[in-house]
């Protein structure tokens, strides 16, 4: 058997009391003594600690570094301004995702941040697509660090920290550069979990348990914590947010899935005429032109992209799974992608003043790849294993724009 990786805080995850899981080859914390449903509150009212290093980090650099990415990926890197990320993929020519990832500009290159199942595969697919070029690639995931700090304190946290330079500011996926505890890192306004406030931090590798101790200590009294994998997964599905492997990829019917039945597609693919030509953009024309013509109002499925990925909220009691069924009017029209139980606070007040009681509940979700024909609020059924689960198509299962918290949308 081969033997797991480790990320450089794996045995201060076994030391704290942390279940350890295999996930993509390496040694993970699956969550800590507090259990996922309470790590997945405790994001949502105060934030959470991530050990995200198991993460694939590519530097791409060289005097076609752009050229390269332009092909390579399907978001524009030639607009990517120093100090700023975007989210992109890593596209087959049929349109379907190799992977998705994100993509740094730093003065000493660009980084590539790439999911940590996939990243072999990726390595060899992009040291494939450099032949003949003038780029460099570098495989950095062993040298350095990254962790994730997300949730409504958190930025009060790093400021405490905080002994040069400043926070990036308050707009997505900008990223600077500063100290925290005497450490040089780099601090991105990025994150997996649908937090308004949250931060992506980079760093050697030999500095990350002292920062992430740090970290640890001062974000006790704030109420903020170690987080596992359990309820990054949790936090990501609530927010709407696509896991390669379940809403990228294949689907269960082991067809790959489009690229564009992911609503991330709109953020991820830049089909600009100045664009010019990269790999799999034929494709995604043709599906994108498709998802227009959904949004407005065409109820006959293109080819090119004849599903969507919806969400659903859960209407009985049960729980919907990756690949159970889903069913319209009798007619099977997709299935479910990921889905799971998930707690959440009651708010009390309206909008941008209300704020979370100490009252929780929980309530089942899930995302489904169904026939574009499957209208908007559709009452649908789940088979769940023989049994009929009720649910209805809903736009999101909860919204990240009235920081600083994550507000649930519950569907009675």
């Amino acid at each position: 058997m081969t033997p797991l990786t480790c990320t450089p805080l794996a045995d201060w995850h076994r030391e704290h009391g942390a279940r350890m899981t295999s996930f993509a080859g390496w040694n993970m914390p699956l969550h800590f003594s507090s259990g996922i449903l309470q790590e997945h509150l405790g994001v949502r009212k105060f934030g959470g600690l991530f050990d995200i290093s198991h993460m694939g980090r590519f530097r791409i650099t060289g005097p076609d570094a752009v050229t390269f990415l332009r092909r390579v990926l399907t978001n524009d890197a030639a607009r990517l301004e120093l100090w700023q990320a975007q989210y992109t993929i890593l596209a087959q020519e049929d349109g379907s995702a190799l992977d998705d990832a994100y993509l740094f500009r730093f003065p000493d290159g660009y980084c590539l941040v790439v999911n940590a199942a996939n990243a072999e595969q990726d390595w060899h697919h992009l040291k494939e697509h450099a032949k003949g070029l003038s780029v460099a690639l570098e495989d950095m995931t062993g040298t350095t660090g990254m962790l994730a700090v997300q949730g409504p304190r958190t930025e009060e946290l790093l400021q405490k920290l905080l002994t040069e330079g400043q926070l990036p500011p308050p707009a997505r996926n900008v990223v600077s550069e500063a100290g925290l505890l005497d450490i040089d890192l780099r601090i991105s306004r990025t994150g997996y979990t649908g937090e308004p406030v949250g931060f992506e931090l980079f760093l050697p590798a030999e500095h990350t348990l002292r920062v992430w101790e740090g970290l640890v200590e001062a974000g006790e009294s704030l109420g903020i914590r170690p987080v596992g994998l359990g309820a990054r997964d949790t936090l990501r599905l609530e927010a709407g947010l696509t896991l390669f492997g379940h809403e990228l990829g294949l689907a269960p019917d082991g067809t790959p899935i489009p690229v564009f039945a992911a609503p991330s597609a709109s953020v991820a693919v830049n089909l600009a005429p100045d664009r010019g030509d990269f790999i799999g953009r034929r494709a995604l024309e043709a599906q994108s032109a498709a998802y227009r013509s959904y949004r407005q109002g065409t109820t006959h499925p293109h080819e090119s992209l004849p599903r969507l990925i919806r969400p659903l909220a859960i209407l009985g009691p049960g729980v919907a799974r990756q690949g159970d069924e889903v069913y319209w009017h009798g007619q099977k029209v997709g299935w479910v992608t990921s889905g799971t139980v998930v707690p959440y606070w009651v708010f009390t007040g309206e909008e941008a003043n209300a704020v979370p009681t100490e009252k929780t509940a929980r309530r089942a979700i899930a995302l489904a790849y169904l026939n574009a024909e499957v209208p908007q609020e559709a009452f649908v059924e789940v088979n769940v294993r023989g049994r009929t689960l009720p649910a209805r198509v809903v736009r999101r299962h909860g919204r990240s724009d009235l920081p600083p918290y994550f507000r649930p949308i519950i569907v009675q």
